[in-house]
């Protein structure tokens, strides 16, 4: 199930549903304390805090494909509440730490990339019915042979190229627009 219909039967009460989101979101949570160096007993808080969050706001949430946005954000808040709390001691060399990089991908790289995935698909839903269809048939994997594309779409084998190219060229205008700025890319 997609995260709006989860969102919205978990507010129903859908027990099931809560389920799924926490075991779709949790690992997200736990990696962003982990991030936060925590104990195992602080990070536990944390994240036992952010679902409650989520809890008190089900009927808040107005974008639900920005849910694991809005969980990475609410679990660092809680993570910086929980150091403020815990008045904890920095080491002496704390400047080595600030300016050395977490190994590895960064904890909220997951987050955008769902979020940047959640706004490419809704820019694909505004294009005509052609270009979707045409655009999903040739993101298949393994990616067809355009013979297998025009005897499914039933066009031309000469004309996939020059509309692949217009409705990629739609789709990118779209995503613009949406601020995913891939016009900089090349």
């Amino acid at each position: 199930m997609d995260t709006t219909t989860l969102l919205s039967a978990a507010a129903r009460g859908d027990q099931a549903a809560w389920d799924a989101l926490v075991a779709r979101y949790s690992s997200l949570l736990w990696s962003i304390a982990r991030a936060h160096r925590l104990s195992d007993a602080d990070a536990a808080d944390v994240v036992q805090t952010v679902w409650l969050k989520l809890v008190e706001n089900l009927g808040r949430i107005k974008d639900p494909e920005r849910l694991p946005g809005w969980l990475g954000t609410t679990t660092r808040h809680e993570c910086l509440r929980q150091l403020r709390r815990g008045e904890r001691e920095r080491p002496a060399d704390d400047h080595v730490w600030q300016n050395e990089p977490a190994p590895g991908e960064a904890v909220d790289a997951a987050v955008l990339l769902a979020e940047r995935d959640a706004t490419l698909w809704r820019a694909l839903a505004t294009l005509s019915e052609q270009c979707r269809r045409l655009l999903r048939v040739l993101m298949a994997t393994p990616p067809p042979s355009y013979t297998e594309v025009a005897a499914a779409l039933e066009m031309p084998v000469g004309s996939i190229g020059p509309t692949r190219q217009r409705c990629l060229g739609k789709l990118r205008e779209r995503a613009d627009a949406a601020g995913l700025g891939t016009a900089d890319r090349t």
